[in-house]
């Protein structure tokens, strides 16, 4: 099994689990069909990292953002402070932003705040965001509708319905790991029914690890696996489903 021409619209390689082989890993992964990697932020900090690794590898973009799991530790001029790093030629998105209602790291009503102003920022300076949405799917997609910003809800676990709604305003669905777990019915009626303009392929990493892998660190390689399921689910092969995500992240990221 070997594909090219695969982008990983979200990943996380600034993670601890990385720091025995963190470019040892990017490298060989260059080597053997990745072509880009959007690492994404999630406080201030790791937006900064996400843009050093931008700057080392002319395959790697960087979305700097807060995400809501982070937002009650960060200082108050945290989205001041990410705008500023917005002004790196190799920041692609305002990510990772959202809801997060499994949690309570963050009170609801912080959580909120944040989102709407990170989006007001992406709309601001023209760029996507990238939506972390957990067990938050209304309160997320009414935001979403209320300012229609460009971007993609990452790591989809909301109804076809739900997704319909999103990719009629333009909006992107990011599908990674969990369109191959045995549980995940949701994530295969999304990935078999959304228009394929409109998917992005993702890990999430080092989370959301593909079957056969589940339970191991993730990695931008494995998309594979979930390009494969896709491509069941809609009768094309796995080349075209990446090929088709890959032209849509472009797209989306404008990335030239």
């Amino acid at each position: 099994m070997m594909y090219d021409n695969i982008f990983d619209t979200h990943a996380h390689y600034d993670d601890d689990s990385f720091d025995e082989d963190r470019f040892e890993l990017l490298d060989e992964m260059f080597n053997s069909g990745v072509c880009g990697i959007i690492n994404c932020g999630c406080t201030v900090e790791s937006s900064k990292k996400s843009i050093e690794f931008a700057e080392k590898y002319s395959q790697i973009y960087a979305a700097v953002g807060i995400h809501p799991q982070n937002a009650a530790e960060e200082s108050a001029d945290a989205i001041e402070q990410i705008e500023i790093l917005t002004a790196h030629k190799k920041v692609v998105a305002i990510g990772e932003i959202g809801l997060d209602y499994h949690y309570d790291y963050t009170p609801k009503d912080m959580q909120l705040e944040w989102f709407e102003k990170q989006i007001l920022l992406a709309k601001k300076l023209d760029l996507p965001v990238i939506v972390h949405d957990r067990e938050a799917h209304a309160d997320c997609v009414e935001l979403i509708l209320k300012h229609k910003p460009r971007g993609v809800m990452h790591c989809f676990s909301g109804s076809v319905e739900t997704a319909k709604q999103l990719t009629d305003i333009g909006f992107y669905i990011g599908l990674g790991g969990s369109v191959t777990f045995k549980n995940a019915k949701k994530p295969a009626e999304v990935a078999a029914n959304i228009p394929l303009e409109r998917l992005l392929l993702e890990t999430d990493c080092p989370y959301m690890t593909p079957v056969p892998f589940r339970g191991r660190r993730n990695n931008s390689a494995l998309i594979a696996y979930t390009a494969e399921k896709i491509a069941e689910l809609r009768g094309i092969t796995p080349q075209e489903v990446i090929n088709q995500a890959t032209q849509n992240a472009y797209k989306l990221f404008n990335i030239k």
